[in-house]
């Protein structure tokens, strides 16, 4: 719910209410009743609520939830969480439907898998052979005799 989500990350990025309040133009004790839940803020504060978060409104008033944690914040702005998927014993996993609707992805469909040190990432085969033609392309062009 909204009101859990605005105590998470006012907690997460170290902000005292008074500190949001001042932020988007409202009292200290109006923000305080928006995160117990007494009232609710209007459209227009919520945007102010979702640009100060670095979140979307839509995520904002969403509460995700992931088996084996529990209640998660909400997505950074541009970002996605869809859940979390389990890995059989073949290393497969299956890919939250929100995030094959997202992206297009089709049975049948060939993934890039490349990943840093952090995590792993899925890139559709057609995109990153498109882009490394790309680069090949700047790296082969001729330097004019040098």
């Amino acid at each position: 719910m909204l009101k859990d989500n605005l105590a998470m990350l006012r907690r997460m990025r170290g902000f005292s209410q008074e500190e949001i309040a001042e932020k988007i133009g409202i009292s200290r004790q109006a923000y305080a009743k928006w995160e117990s839940g007494a009232t609710i803020p209007d459209v227009e504060k919520c945007g102010l609520l979702a640009e100060v978060y670095g979140t979307t409104i839509d995520s904002l008033i969403k509460t995700e939830t992931v088996d084996g944690v529990g209640m998660i914040p909400p997505a950074p702005k541009g970002k996605n969480i869809w859940g979390s998927v389990t890995i059989n014993d073949r290393g497969q996993i299956v890919i939250p439907k929100g995030a094959r609707d997202k992206f297009g992805l089709t049975g049948g469909q060939r993934l890039i898998v490349g990943g840093d040190e952090i995590g792993i990432a899925l890139i559709p085969a057609e995109v990153f052979e498109e882009k490394l033609k790309q680069a090949m392309e700047l790296i082969s062009f001729p330097n004019n005799g040098d």
